[in-house]
C-alpha cells in the first residue's frame, strides 16, 4: 500500500491494518507489516517503515543482489531473492523457468526493493517497470508516492515513454476526485519539493479511471500502449 493511503485508512478505520508480501511462488509469506507498526506513530522511522512491507517472516531469507546475485549494501536497490520452505520447489512440467527463477536455490522475485538495518524491506517497482532516463534508475512508486500527496489527486499511476535523446522519459497518468481542480503546475511544485528534478514526470494526462485487473493491479502495459 502506499504510505499516503496507509495514512488515511488508519484515520479512518482505526489500527486494524496489517501488510503482507508475497507471489505465488511464496503465497503471502516472504514478510509482513505488523499492526503495532502501523500505529507506532511515535517511531522515529515510522513513515519509512509504513511505506515498507515488513521484515521476513519467520522460516524465510531475503536478500537484495545487484544483476550477478551479489548482495547490496543496506539501504541500496535490487532484486529481491527470497528462500525458504514455503518457497515454490518449481514452475509445473516448466524446467527451464524454474533454474531461471530458482537459480541458486533463491527464488527471484523480479521485484526491486532496499533492506534497512532493522531489516525492513520497501519495495521500489517490478524490474520492467524501472524507467531508465539519460542513464539514472527512476522507480515509478517514488514519484507516485509523491502525486498522491495532493488533496486532489485519487489514484496515479507512473510508466516510462520512448524518448530519442534520453531513452525514457516519464508521464503520469493521474485520476482526479469527484470535482477536485488538479493542475499540473501544482504538481510539479509537489515533485520538486520533495524529489529530484529529473524524476518529474514531463507530462500527466488526466483520466477518469486506471485500467485494472481482477485483484485490482494497474495494467501498465495498458498505460504503456497509450502512450
Amino acid at each position: 500500500m502506499y504510505a499516503e493511503d496507509c495514512l488515511k485508512a488508519l484515520d479512518l478505520l482505526g489500527p486494524k491494518l496489517v501488510q503482507i508480501y508475497g507471489q505465488g511462488e511464496s503465497p503471502m509469506t516472504i514478510t509482513a507489516l505488523s499492526r503495532a507498526v502501523h500505529i507506532e506513530r511515535d517511531h522515529p522511522h515510522y513513515h519509512d517503515r509504513l511505506a515498507s512491507v515488513g521484515p521476513a517472516q519467520k522460516g524465510v531469507e531475503v536478500r537484495i543482489t545487484d544483476e550477478e546475485d551479489n548482495d547490496l549494501p543496506l539501504g541500496e536497490i535490487g532484486e529481491i531473492l527470497v528462500r525458504g520452505d514455503v518457497v515454490m520447489k518449481g514452475y509445473w512440467q516448466n524446467p527451464d523457468a524454474t533454474s531461471a527463477s530458482l537459480r541458486g536455490g533463491w527464488l527471484h522475485t523480479g521485484d526491486m526493493g532496499a533492506l534497512d538495518k532493522d531489516g525492513f524491506l520497501t519495495l521500489k517497482d517490478r524490474s520492467k517497470d524501472v524507467i531508465i532516463s539519460g542513464g539514472s534508475n527512476i522507480y515509478p512508486r517514488e514519484v507516485e508516492e509523491i502525486l498522491l500527496r495532493h488533496d486532489g489527486v485519487l489514484e496515479c499511476s507512473v510508466i516510462g515513454r520512448p524518448h530519442p535523446d534520453w531513452g525514457e522519459e516519464i508521464i503520469a497518468f493521474v485520476v482526479p476526485k469527484p470535482d477536485a481542480e488538479v493542475r499540473e503546475t501544482d504538481l510539479d511544485a509537489l515533485c520538486l519539493e520533495h524529489i529530484a528534478r529529473f524524476k518529474r514526470p514531463k507530462a500527466y494526462r488526466m483520466i477518469d479511471a486506471l485500467p485494472k485487473n481482477n485483484y485490482g493491479k494497474v495494467l501498465k502495459t495498458d498505460l504503456r500502449n497509450q502512450v
